[in-house]
């Protein structure tokens, strides 16, 4: 979240008049992020306060959005705590303010859990167990558009701006994941529409009780393990070396496991699959930090974190019977 287009009261209270959600009592812009121009938005109705968080899109486009809101609006329906898009009077979730396209969702009670414990890590993995089982019926299709072929098309612009040895290690991980992506192991992956997103900052909680999930918006088509491993390397591991947690690990595997168990396949790449969503958010934000774009409140993030990560998970890989039966 970040603020690339500024937002009068006006806009916002021309689509609140648009959604019939009354007066615009506040509007505030949400710093954190890095893709998409964010604000919280307050509005007053028949004497009712409500409060929603207002998005306009920077990168995605008109075609690609109606996959992830609609997306939201199906979990949403199967009783996944999600925000859920307001739909304008012909039943549409895309809108458009200042020029861009815009949703507005409702905001989610809590705060997120940036020193998560084994009981907030068990609640995480039962919610993406039951996010991934909730969306296999979601008929909507769009790939992960930050996956392989999104690294190898941007690696070459990245390896200029690098020392010797991350450069090389970067060019080695793209290599080994590359030929990953083509085996018939990985290609018997489940998949299915995914977060790809669900870190710590993107979860809610109130205590130990996990609220809701938001920010859908790196969200496609890709295999579940993917999207398990990404939550791993966030809710599990030690945030600057990158050593995992095996306490919070093992409750997250179990509680994810309890709703669905991994399948042979899944088992056998696990750790692959965790270099995977290491490489996905270190090159992700080496592009970001070498080749930004100009933000209002706009904060790249450290890529060295998940060079860390990844140079963890090689030099001391997770396989799942050394860890699955510690408590």
């Amino acid at each position: 979240m970040a603020v690339f287009t500024e937002v009068s009261p006006a806009d916002a209270q021309g689509l609140l008049d648009t959604l019939q959600l009354g007066e615009l009592v506040a509007l505030k812009g949400i710093q954190g992020g890095i893709e998409n121009t964010n604000y919280f938005v307050t509005s007053q109705r028949d004497g009712a306060t409500q409060e929603w968080v207002l998005t306009l899109f920077e990168r995605l486009s008109h075609e690609q959005l109606p996959f992830y809101l609609g997306l939201m609006h199906h979990l949403a329906q199967h009783g996944v705590s999600v925000p859920d898009p307001m739909a304008n009077a012909q039943g549409q979730y895309l809108h458009t303010v200042c020029g861009k396209p815009a949703a507005l969702v409702n905001k989610l009670s809590g705060t997120s859990q940036l020193q998560p414990q084994s009981a907030h890590c068990a609640a995480m993995g039962e919610m993406l167990a039951r996010m991934h089982l909730a969306a296999r019926d979601y008929p909507g299709e769009q790939a992960n558009l930050r996956a392989l072929s999104w690294w190898q098309a941007v690696v070459p612009d990245i390896l200029p701006h690098l020392d010797a040895a991350p450069a090389e290690l970067l060019q080695a991980e793209l290599a080994f994941q590359t030929h990953l992506h083509a085996s018939s192991t990985y290609t018997a992956l489940p998949r299915g529409p995914v977060h790809a997103d669900v870190f710590r900052d993107n979860v809610m909680f109130e205590g130990e009780t996990l609220t809701g999930v938001f920010d859908f918006y790196f969200a496609g088509v890709d295999t579940w393990l993917f999207d398990l491993c990404v939550c791993i390397n966030d809710w599990c591991a030690d945030l600057n070396s990158g050593v995992i947690d095996r306490q919070r690990l093992s409750a997250l595997m179990r509680a994810y496991q309890s709703v669905r168990p991994l399948t042979s396949a899944e088992r056998a790449l696990f750790n692959p699959m965790l270099r995977a969503a290491a490489m996905r958010f270190w090159t992700s934000r080496l592009w970001d930090y070498h080749l930004p774009r100009e933000a209002s409140l706009l904060q790249p993030h450290d890529p060295q974190r998940f060079e860390n990560v990844l140079r963890e998970r090689i030099h001391k890989p997770l396989a799942l019977d050394t860890w699955e039966l510690s408590t």
